[in-house]
């Protein structure tokens, strides 16, 4: 079979990876920016569907069709995210005599608005939030409001990933929460429907995998726990759902299996709970439905681990016709899972998305690492932030929250800041480590800077100090580096510019053991060190680099001249050994519409001329570097 993968990055690459062990050939589609990503080299063949524009690309189903076509494609997986719960494309592909991976355009349609899954739910005998969805009359919903209760929650009917949600505290919040609602819900999805429902004070996010087949047969492969949110996306899930009562685990799972069966469900998807833990001690079946998504989970590696199952692997059995090759009987959990999404953000910065290139990437042998990226991937700005999903096995829940602390100490990702560290400060929190959080647990909680720059600093120059000690013992080149290393002068004082363009000053004497988990590139003078989780990357600069301007301009030193803002280098005046003087121009840079010259601040000899013409450098980017005439006379 031919399977084309409607969809990109790390799912595109865990589609292809089960695909062509099954013995099945891969078609990827890509759009612009990722002309050179990993997925796209690893199917068997490729098609370009458009610009970065996710409406000329991997939300055309135009073109995905005609890539389907053009390719004699036989089946079409939509990975998660994007038109995997699209019903329209789902009969796309089927009209178009394509196998369609995944539920039926019908089942699909039955989950996709809220108000129509509540009410298949209350049919199958699956408990709903009290709430009201029988008018979208603004007064009808303002009565409802009253009559269920504060506070409340007014939520998008149609759409999920947490959009179109507001909570109304008092009734004088309400009309504001409705706005908001509404408007959000219509410019995420098209429709601005809301339901009105009870607000849950301790919810927790428990969810169910379900797999059926087109014979009829519907199992459960146990509970994950997903209530570790921010802006209701998940950040850390975990498997089997910790802390639930035996009745309450059962009852779950049964009324998963029971909504799936009712719908004719037939292919992998995941039943998803709010349980009221501020009740569960008095009420085990204090639980109620929240949505069905239709599509194989960010999150299923987890279940994967405590199952031995794979679940890409069932839903293309199940999509050609296969029976189910296991009853619930057969299904066996075996210890305990955790999964951490690792995103280019910055956590102290309000999680504010990060871009930049992965300049170095290692990860622990011992972990399953799912990702779409590799060393020289770029973050783009274009599509989400998830660099990679870092998930562990253990014997149980202690054992495996243990590993991933581990698995997080050793995690080196260079150049772009990513929430290694944010990770690593979560999982000592009492409530995780406990088994004991709510939805509300980041709202509630101070999340403090995970980043100590200074420290990372020193640990970065005592890594740097035991590569060259290494390269000088051996006499030769190492793995640290095979590039020229500029001669070392004895200092006391070592510059180190982390990627933000900051740099820190260490004294030599201050810097610290060596980390047990660093990289080294000694031609290139980058050290990438993890400290608390945190992976952070620092360029060492030559002595002279890293001293303060002798210039009111802010761009000669008195060893380098560096770029002032962002521009595009329109000439470079001089090459390496050239005799310059204080004045002389070295290069001249363009940046809105402006020629800008950069001169040197005093005497010396050019060392290294690090861009060409035309090339884009960023703010406090090195361009040149030099060896001064006090230092020729050390």
């Amino acid at each position: 079979m031919k399977i084309l993968i409607a969809n990109r990055g790390e799912i595109a690459r865990r589609v292809i990876a089960t695909a062509h062990r099954l013995g099945h050939t891969t078609v990827a589609v890509y759009a612009d920016p990722d002309a050179e990503a990993p997925f796209v080299a690893e199917a068997t063949e490729a098609v370009h569907i458009g610009p970065a524009a996710l409406s000329s690309s991997y939300l055309s189903i135009p073109r995905l069709l005609d890539a389907a076509a053009s390719t004699g494609a036989d089946a079409v997986h939509p990975g998660y995210g994007f038109l995997s719960e699209n019903a329209p494309f789902a009969r796309a592909v089927v009209d178009a005599g394509l196998v369609w991976v995944g539920p039926s355009p019908a089942a699909i349609d039955s989950m996709g608005s809220k108000i129509d899954a509540r009410q298949l739910a209350t049919a199958a005998g699956v408990p709903v939030i009290p709430g009201y969805d029988v008018s979208q009359v603004d007064d009808d919903l303002r009565a409802a409001a009253e009559a269920i209760g504060y506070p409340i929650l007014v939520k998008a009917a149609a759409g999920g990933g947490g959009k179109g949600i507001r909570i109304a505290t008092v009734s004088a919040d309400f009309d504001a929460a409705l706005g908001e609602a509404r408007t959000e819900a219509e410019r995420s999805f098209g429709d601005d429907k809301v339901i009105v429902e009870r607000y849950i004070e301790r919810p927790r996010h428990i969810e169910v995998q379900i797999v059926g087949d087109k014979h009829g047969d519907v199992i459960h492969l146990g509970t994950r726990e997903c209530s570790v949110q921010r802006r209701y996306q998940k950040v850390l899930e975990e498997a089997p759902a910790p802390n639930l009562p035996e009745h309450t685990h059962l009852g779950l799972c049964a009324a998963a299996v029971d909504l799936a069966t009712s719908i004719g469900y037939d292919s992998t998807g995941t039943v998803e709970f709010i349980v009221d833990d501020a009740a569960l001690d008095a009420d085990p079946a204090a639980f109620f439905f929240l949505e069905m998504n239709t599509r194989l989970q960010v999150e299923h590696p987890v279940t994967e681990a405590i199952t031995g199952i794979d679940l890409v692997e069932l839903q293309l059995a199940v999509a050609k016709g296969d029976p189910l090759p296991l009853r619930q009987r057969d299904v066996r959990v075996t210890g305990h899972a955790f999964e951490a999404r690792i995103n280019a953000e910055d956590a102290s910065a309000d999680f504010a998305p990060q871009t930049g290139t992965i300049s170095h990437l290692s990860v622990p042998s011992d972990v399953r690492w799912d990702s779409g990226i590799e060393a020289g991937s770029i973050i783009t700005p274009h599509y989400d932030p998830m660099v990679a999903k870092l998930i562990v096995h253990g014997p149980d829940r202690s054992a495996a929250r243990n590993r991933l602390v581990q698995a997080l100490d050793r995690v080196l990702i260079g150049g772009v800041t990513t929430n290694t560290g944010f990770h690593r400060w979560l999982m000592e929190q009492p409530p995780v480590v406990e088994g004991r959080v709510t939805t509300r647990f980041l709202d509630e909680t101070e999340i403090p800077d995970t980043t100590n720059p200074a420290e990372a600093a020193r640990d970065a120059l005592g890594a740097w100090h035991e590569a060259r000690r290494q390269q000088s013992a051996s006499g030769s080149w190492t793995a640290l580096g095979a590039f020229r290393v500029t001669a070392h002068r004895p200092s006391g004082r070592t510059g180190l510019r982390d990627h933000t363009g900051s740099v820190h000053d260490v004294p030599t004497t201050a810097a610290a053991t060596p980390p047990s988990s660093a990289h080294v590139d000694l031609g290139e003078r980058l050290v990438v060190v993890n400290l608390a989780g945190q992976s952070s990357t620092f360029e060492v600069l030559h002595r002279s680099e890293h001293w303060a301007p002798d210039d009111t301009t802010g761009h000669g030193h008195a060893g380098a001249i560096v770029a002032p803002f962002p521009a595009v280098i329109a000439e470079v005046t001089v090459s390496p050994g050239q005799i310059v003087a204080g004045g002389d121009t070295i290069v001249v840079i363009e940046a809105m519409k402006m020629l800008h010259t950069l001169a040197a601040a005093g005497p010396g000899t050019v060392d290294e001329v690090r861009v060409d013409m035309g090339q884009q450098v960023e703010s406090n980017q090195v361009l040149v570097t030099f060896v001064t005439d006090e230092e020729n006379q050390q």
